[in-house]
């Protein structure tokens, strides 16, 4: 292993928020999102050779039978729930100088994106996301153009989602706390997205400049924030889930008003988790063409790169900043 990521995930299991560890083991090795190099593969794969950048997926396949996304490796879609994941439900992760892994669940990186690629794993949720929105939008009978794009949070996948989305023609806007300038807001301003702050600009007020939102990428996980949000989704719209929220108390809002938009709208909403090959492969190449368009930019989302010997700063949330890296190696 090279470097493990750390995400909102990883310190929500540092504080026993959730988190199951293999069966039987008495502790729980952290890390899904991993950059690794091969060392030695078995005799029965051809294709990689020591020296190999390399990202493992998360979730690996339950054991059902009955399970057809499981048995068509679309584990992502597991419909048994008895699925494992690494670093997070029955299956260790990735914070470990070596790991043996399937030829199945490992995918190439170019070496030219050697200081990046540790980014693929939470790039696959805006992959994954983008497109089951478009397979959702083909129900329209028309080709729908793309519209603008309402991005919620300016961490790594919202940040991530907005490259996404500004690569496939979409104007977009990220909504976000802090006020600019900040290092989200420069991110935002170098790839030609918009930079609104909550703490500045209403809801009301930011749905008055941008007008009609034909997409939304929910990346924050505040339920407050995304069902407000939700009101202010245009006809034919979608709205992609990605946060989980936890420990909230909501305010009243009008159920009512929001069952009358999606059936009156035609409007679709949807949840995504984690990944599966194609959302993998697409990150990659994606990832390659951030580096060529916002080189700066896309390297500004790692904040900074922390020894195995310093891992407790990032996984508790102290070292603050956009993304956090664990060098292993």
């Amino acid at each position: 292993m090279l470097e493990v990521g750390v995400c909102g995930t990883d310190k929500e299991l540092c504080a026993f928020v959730f988190g199951t560890p293999p069966p039987g083991s008495d502790h729980f090795v952290l890390g899904h999102e991993s950059l690794g190099e091969v060392e030695t593969a078995g005799a029965g794969v051809p294709d990689l050779r020591p020296g190999d950048l390399v990202v493992s997926s998360v979730r690996l396949p339950c054991a059902a039978a009955s399970c057809t996304a499981c048995r068509t490796h679309h584990q992502d879609f597991c419909s048994t729930g008895a699925y494992i994941e690494h670093g997070i439900k029955g299956l260790d992760g990735f914070m470990a100088e070596f790991v043996v892994e399937d030829r199945r669940f490992l995918h190439v990186v170019p070496q030219h994106l050697r200081d990046v690629a540790v980014l693929v794993e939470p790039l696959t949720i805006a992959e994954k996301g983008f497109s089951e929105a478009e397979r959702v939008q083909s129900r329209l009978p028309w080709e729908q153009p793309r519209g603008t794009a309402l991005v919620l949070g300016a961490g790594a996948v919202g940040l991530l989602g907005a490259m996404k989305l500004i690569t496939a023609g979409y104007r977009v806007l990220i909504y976000s706390l802090l006020p600019a300038p900040n290092p989200s807001s420069a991110i935002a301003d170098a790839i030609g997205a918009i930079y609104v702050s909550s703490q500045t600009t209403s809801l009301h007020e930011m749905a008055e400049q941008v007008g009609s939102i034909d997409l939304v990428y929910e990346a924050v996980g505040a339920a407050q924030l995304a069902f407000d949000v939700l009101r202010l989704l245009a006809p034919n719209g979608v709205y992609i889930f990605t946060g989980v929220p936890r420990h909230q108390t909501l305010e009243p809002f009008a159920t009512e008003d929001i069952i009358e938009n999606l059936v009156l709208k035609n409007q679709a909403v949807f949840g995504i988790v984690n990944a599966g090959p194609q959302a993998f492969a697409d990150a990659i190449r994606d990832l390659a063409e951030f580096e060529s368009r916002w080189p700066g930019a896309l390297r500004s989302i790692i904040t900074g790169r922390y020894p195995m010997e310093a891992f407790l700063d990032p996984v508790t949330g102290r070292a603050g900043g956009i993304k956090n890296v664990i060098r292993i190696v």
